[in-house]
């Protein structure tokens, strides 16, 4: 059954290109077309579509100011952002992604270039995900404060009677679609005084992990910053696989963990690929190794996953179906048994620090 496509941009050219490319995929069909945020809010009010495109510059309200109403009114859309602004306005494409955008596209300066294959092929693919993704989903103030509370309050119990787990630890989180806001409510929760460093790998073009790093960076007690080559691993913070290389952890010239970046090819469809990042831990001496498989597309994190249990004694925490944007990820590694626990998006942070402990 063909996906119901809404198109919302305000250059008539655009629309009429992006629109070819579409409805040559059989997948696909474009009911309806805006020109301006107004005229979509209104259509998306009173209409279900199954995927919406949507740009970011246009008169009368642009494409974050439409998000915020539909995150205001709590209607649900699975929108793909793509806009000229996309590709260096890394700010824009975040916040397009934290208001409810779950993936996004540069879309060329000239309209020419739109029929290319390798831009009609990415617009195609990303169409699929985000029209087969779960559509967001609008956490009240409420759940979200108990969350938060239920968070602070095992913190505090912490503090108060730490929980010391012996050995050599490391946490390794992968996520692909739906992960950057995903990450909000993991990250920021996660103690500044985590008794092991945790690596990173999300799917994001070059030039967006950097800005990813330095938003979740500013939200919580645990530093966060993009991984450079050789950056020496220490408990307390977080790394972010940069866009475009394999990260790997390797041993340094002194012997500690230390990032390493190589080029081989793409695995799963993706660089960075996590698989990579899961399978060079089996060379280092962590005692403990807990990893995290959040939401996306795919397959990503099994087979590294299993190679690394051959090696190491590892704990495995999946996002549950019920908060994952795309339930593929965390999907696989269920169905291969290698999860031990599938838990909430809301709850792993907490089930990660329960398993690390903290510093006192």
């Amino acid at each position: 059954m063909e996906k119901k496509i809404l198109i919302v941009d305000d250059s008539a050219l655009m629309r009429r290109v992006l629109c070819d490319i579409i409805d040559n995929d059989s997948r696909f069909h474009v009911v309806a077309k805006a020109t301006n945020g107004v005229e979509a809010l209104d259509l998306l009010s009173r209409n279900q579509y199954d995927a919406v495109v949507l740009d970011v510059n246009m008169p009368k309200m642009n494409g974050l100011e439409l998000l915020k109403e539909l995150r205001k009114f709590k209607i649900p859309a699975r929108v793909l952002m793509a806009s000229t602004d996309t590709k260096e306005g890394a700010k824009t494409t975040l916040d397009a992604l934290e208001l409810g955008a779950l993936d996004f596209i540069h879309k060329p300066d000239n309209a020419a270039d739109l029929r290319l294959d390798n831009f009609s092929q990415e617009l195609l693919r990303l169409l699929d995900i985000v029209a087969n993704s779960r559509a967001p989903h609008f956490a009240s103030h409420a759940q979200i404060e108990k969350a938060d509370k239920t968070n602070k309050s095992m913190l505090d119990l912490l503090k108060k009677k730490p929980v010391r787990i012996p050995g050599h630890k490391i946490v390794a989180i992968a996520s692909s679609t739906g992960g950057p806001k995903a990450l909000q409510s993991v990250i920021p929760r996660l103690p500044g005084t985590l008794d092991a460093p945790v690596v990173l790998v999300q799917h994001m073009p070059a030039g967006f992990t950097a800005s990813l790093a330095e938003r979740l960076n500013g939200m919580g007690d645990i530093n966060v910053k993009e991984a450079a080559e050789g950056d020496v691993l220490e408990r307390g913070w977080v790394y972010i696989a940069k866009a475009g290389q394999h990260m790997n952890i390797v041993k340094d010239s002194k012997g500690m963990p230390s990032v390493h970046y190589s080029n081989e090819p793409k695995r799963e469809g993706v660089i960075p690929c996590a698989n990579y990042m899961y399978e060079s831990l089996a060379n280092l001496s962590y005692d403990n190794i807990v990893c995290v498989v959040m939401t996306g597309m795919g397959a990503d994190g099994t087979e590294g996953i299993q190679n690394l249990k051959k090696k190491k004694k590892i704990y495995c925490i999946a996002q549950n179906q019920d908060t994952c944007t795309v339930y593929g990820m965390p999907k696989s590694v269920t169905k291969a048994g290698l999860s031990d626990l599938e838990v909430p998006l809301e709850q792993i942070a907490q089930e990660i620090t329960l398993h690390i402990g903290v510093t006192h």
